[in-house]
């Protein structure tokens, strides 16, 4: 590991300190739940609007349409065109069924 110091004594290294953030995916065909990276004191809004091309999840669980589990991987890296919307797992609040009222 490189580290340098400035004249101020503050000191940069090539590590990027990175949060896992649990997250569902929307893609168009997809539907997929796991841990995307964030770097510290960044959003995931932030994330999703660099420069990368994609985004890359671990743990990700891949559902089809109908909600059945297709895939399951370590690693994966979504095209960040594919992507219609990302939800913080912790935000994820049931739906009432039709007709029924929330308090």
């Amino acid at each position: 590991m490189v580290i340098r110091y400035d004249d101020k004594g503050k000191f940069f290294t090539e590590i990027i300190s990175k949060e896992n953030v649990a997250v569902i995916v929307q893609t168009s065909t997809h539907r997929i739940e796991g841990f995307m990276h964030v770097r510290a004191g960044y959003r995931i809004k932030d994330e999703l609007n660099s420069e990368d091309k994609f985004v890359a999840l671990t743990e990700a669980k891949v559902y089809n349409p109908r909600g059945d589990l297709e895939y399951q991987t370590e690693f994966l890296a979504v095209n960040i065109e594919e992507v219609i919307w990302v939800m913080p797992e912790c935000e994820r609040q049931i739906a009432p069924p039709a007709g029924e009222v929330r308090e």
